[in-house]
């Protein structure tokens, strides 16, 4: 949602704040507290936001895929380090195919397909009708099945852009890094190692298959996990709001 890793620890920090300094209208019962707390978050991340998409599709095109492709930094890997590389090719991009929508569109998608909410609770979330959050997230599924359908493996096998091709390219331009990040960089990383994905990102223990449908390409993305350094910074802010 944030498109920025400390962007969104700022968003996770001003909305835990204006959540303390709002406790008295926190709700009793457990599933509305969340999207209490979750509109607190999108009204926030809309706040930091530049109205019009900071990247686009053309941009991600540019990025991954305007050059030649090749196969040999993957056929030199381990299997297990392989199969993590390519999970982060394909989360990095699904990510930044979110981020190429516009703010409104790319909180309607994130709620239905990443949170799996409601339409009813959806619209709780972001503020508006239910009509309202249907229309932006009909939009949304139309961009990305736009954008992914004639190009990606994971919607169709026999599409040109294949992550093993992609990697050498995305490893080049600081799309993905060879290594996991170092803790305490602002990270926020999308994968759970050591727990390879395989391929297609299906899973410890499925078919690693192509999942076609973008619904379950998306509903099939791990939790984020947050770093220590933002748990640490929220926990001491947390503390000095007791103290």
């Amino acid at each position: 949602m944030a498109m920025d890793a400390k962007r969104a620890g700022r968003v996770v920090e001003e909305t835990f704040a204006r959540a303390w300094a709002g406790f008295d209208e926190l709700p009793d019962d457990d599933q509305r507290a969340h999207l209490w707390l979750l509109k607190i978050a999108l009204h926030v991340t809309g706040e930091r936001l530049p109205r019009s998409p900071e990247v686009n599709f053309d941009i991600l095109d540019e990025t991954l895929r305007n050059e030649a492709t090749r196969t040999d930094v993957v056929r030199s890997l381990s299997d297990p380090q392989r199969d993590l590389m390519l999970w982060d090719l394909k989360q990095g991009c699904m990510t930044s195919v979110i981020g190429c929508l516009g703010p409104g569109e790319r909180a309607a998608f994130v709620a239905a397909q990443i949170l799996k909410l409601s339409d009813d609770d959806g619209a709780k979330a972001l503020g508006v009708t239910v009509s309202a959050y249907r229309v932006r997230l009909s939009r949304a599924r139309q961009k990305i099945g736009d954008y992914l359908a004639p190009r990606c493996e994971h919607v169709d096998p026999n599409n040109p852009c294949r992550c093993p091709a992609r990697v050498g390219t995305a490893l080049r331009k600081g799309f993905i890094t060879a290594a996991p990040p170092t803790p305490g960089q602002g990270v926020v990383s999308l994968r759970k190692a050591p727990m390879p994905y395989g391929r297609y990102g299906a899973g410890n223990g499925a078919d690693d298959a192509p999942q076609r449908d973008i619904a379950t390409i998306y509903g099939g993305l791990p939790e984020p996990t947050p770093t220590p350094e933002l748990r640490q910074r929220l926990d001491a802010a947390i503390d000095a709001a007791f103290a």
